[in-house]
């Protein structure tokens, strides 16, 4: 009789082990999954120097400082209203920007295009190029002895290009805008050239020494007329 109380005394506590074992392999799991962390999408790096002023923040996140410039310009898309939780992100204010009025005088100067507003009056582009079924390539020279900055919104992240280098740019689906700008702070005279080679575009950077002549953005439309801000 005695035997039989301790043999199913000891099957009784064999299975509650055994649950056991099979369950703890499963908590560890649940505290990873809880534990995981979430990736935030709009980090607060966009928002601090030299990224506040470099980096154009990905759709959805509150507009920095290059957000909100290219925006106002026409170059990129007006900023959705940012969700309560991406609002929490602190964004620097800026004043409202204008398109510049060229100074007197000044003949490289041509205005990006600001949307299809009729209160707009045309403008002419500072070259022409015959696109390849409505891409381009575009090769950067720089002559300067500075390192520049510069990303294609919307494509590329920011990318660095070396003094007395150059580099080329293929297959930019039309319309495209380019920023630009000296890592040293300085002003860029930029003079976009036509190529022989349907489709290509050849632009130099130089040291502007006025800074009326210095150049921050280039806009090449569906139809090849490329602009410069």
């Amino acid at each position: 009789m005695k035997s039989q109380k301790f043999r199913k005394s000891s099957e009784l506590f064999g299975a509650i082990c055994g649950g056991l074992l099979i369950s703890m392999p499963a908590i560890p799991q649940a505290i990873a999954q809880q534990s995981a962390p979430k990736v935030n999408p709009c980090p607060k790096i966009f928002y601090e120097e030299p990224h506040n002023n470099q980096v154009v923040v990905p759709p959805g996140c509150p507009p920095n400082a290059i957000t909100q410039r290219l925006a106002a310009q026409g170059l990129l898309p007006v900023p959705a209203t940012p969700s309560q939780s991406q609002s929490q992100v602190p964004v620097p204010t800026e004043p409202s920007v204008t398109s510049p009025v060229p100074a007197p005088g000044d003949q490289n100067q041509q205005p990006i295009p600001e949307g299809d507003s009729s209160n707009q009056p045309p403008q002419t582009p500072i070259a022409t190029i015959a696109l390849n079924n409505g891409k381009v390539n575009v090769r950067f020279v720089n002559d300067t002895a500075a390192n520049i900055t510069y990303q294609v919104i919307g494509d590329t992240a920011p990318r660095s290009l070396q003094g007395k280098s150059d580099v080329i740019l293929q297959a930019l689906n039309a319309p495209v805008t380019v920023t630009f700008q000296r890592d040293d702070g300085g002003q860029l005279l930029v003079t976009p050239q036509t190529s022989s080679e349907p489709g290509s575009l050849e632009v130099k950077f130089n040291e502007a020494t006025d800074a009326a002549q210095g150049r921050s953005a280039m806009r090449i439309e569906k139809n090849g007329s490329v602009f410069l801000n």
